[in-house]
């Protein structure tokens, strides 16, 4: 499936966490001073406007399922705004930027089991409840979506339906399992050795040669593990925490370019299709455009441009972006199908609805699901580690 016709944002993206900066190995640039605790509201506030421009794709800016939900084509529905909206796919690209600078942040100074137990604590809660909901939504309507069979639905609550070659629950998935595979090569490949600008450093430049080489190999089994059409982006974010950090230099300013211009050419190829669309389609330089508005809108953050927005309410719309990005695709569609079709209201009325109701479903599951369950799921898994390494240590040596 080609990244235009995935769900995206990822972001799995979690709220921007607080990282306390311990003693970096690297001083940072002449002038630049980070305060100890550090919390990057203005992320917040970009990772929900990722994941609306993600629901307006998938409520108006192509085909298949929800074209069926509105019994037509959005095209034909909202011939202005859907010409917008095609364009929201490229909220991925927003997301994978962002989890690269978190990710960066959120890790430095930790264990590689805190770093673990941290994101197993953030994503799963929110998705199992996510897959629960659809799941039941496609029992209770199967016109919209076909209930799976319960031995796939069961294999997606591992979040690893889609190397098993298991029909997704939820269509938006896909990038949780980019995620992952990006969590899993930065934390066996830097954070178990400690955080450091250096190896930070290494880990990027490496990475984006290994993606180039992938892209000559051609290799199924590459292209998995290396992830060479997103690669840049988390590169990116990667590189721009370290401008944040310490500040800008000749070698971070270049790896960022770097990955602007891979990642620029891998979204044109995936996402330009004249005609592919149906009733969308895509201009490559708006595309071009679009990306470099993601590395342009961290890169701001990072050089602490836009400190001054601190506003709370921008940590609570971060806080409401995961649970909304898994639930709105699926549970957009259905609730067209109903709001449309059942009740009768026009296409702007039942968006209206639609958008806002999303994210209060996602603010009930943040509230009652992530707040309450992630901390304790997080805790458990820390006290049976702290007994496990108890235990070990009073085992007699051979």
């Amino acid at each position: 499936m080609k990244a235009a016709d995935q769900a995206p944002a990822s972001t799995s993206s979690a709220p921007a966490p607080t990282a306390r900066i311990p003693t970096p190995d690297r001083a940072p640039a002449k002038g630049v001073h980070r305060p100890a605790v550090d919390r990057l509201r203005a992320l917040d506030g970009l990772r929900l406007l990722a994941a609306l421009m993600v629901c307006l794709y998938h409520v108006a800016g192509k085909n298949g399922e929800v074209a069926a939900s509105w019994h037509q084509s959005p095209g034909h529905m909202f011939p202005t705004l859907s010409r917008v909206a095609t364009y929201g796919s490229l909220g991925v690209q927003f997301f994978f930027v962002i989890s690269g600078f978190v990710i960066c942040m959120s890790s430095w100074g930790r264990s590689l089991g805190d770093f673990f137990r941290s994101r197993i604590a953030r994503l799963y809660p929110a998705y199992w409840v996510a897959v629960f909901l659809v799941g039941t939504a496609a029992v209770a309507l199967p016109v919209v979506v076909r209930p799976l069979r319960a031995d796939e639905y069961l294999v997606n609550l591992t979040m690893l339906q889609q190397p098993m070659g298991v029909p997704r629950v939820l269509g938006v998935d896909w990038t949780l399992w980019v995620e992952m595979r990006f969590y899993v090569l930065f934390a066996l490949f830097v954070i178990w050795r400690g955080v450091t600008y250096r190896r930070v450093v290494l880990f990027c430049i490496l990475w984006t040669l290994a993606g180039a080489l992938a892209r000559v190999a051609d290799n199924p089994l590459t292209d998995e593990l290396v992830m060479r059409d997103h690669a840049p982006f988390f590169i990116g974010g990667l590189a721009l925490y370290l401008i944040h950090r310490f500040g800008g230099d000749l070698l971070l300013w270049g790896i960022v370019g770097m990955s602007f211009l891979l990642g620029q050419r891998y979204s044109v190829t995936a996402m330009w299709h004249p005609g592919a669309q149906g009733d969308f389609q895509r201009d490559p330089h708006v595309i071009q455009l679009i990306v470099l508005l993601a590395f342009a809108t961290v890169a701001v953050v990072a050089l602490g441009w836009v400190r001054w927005a601190n506003w709370r309410w921008l940590t609570v719309a971060g806080a409401l972006t995961y649970p909304f990005y898994l639930i709105h695709e699926h549970l957009g569609w259905f609730a067209i199908r109903v709001l449309h079709r059942g009740y009768g209201l026009s296409p702007y009325e039942t968006l209206a609805l639609t958008v806002p109701g999303l994210l209060c479903l996602a603010w009930l599951m943040h509230r009652f699901v992530e707040k309450p369950f992630g901390p304790r799921l997080k805790r458990t898994m820390s006290a049976q580690a702290a007994r496990l390494k108890a235990v070990t240590t009073t085992w007699p040596k051979a």
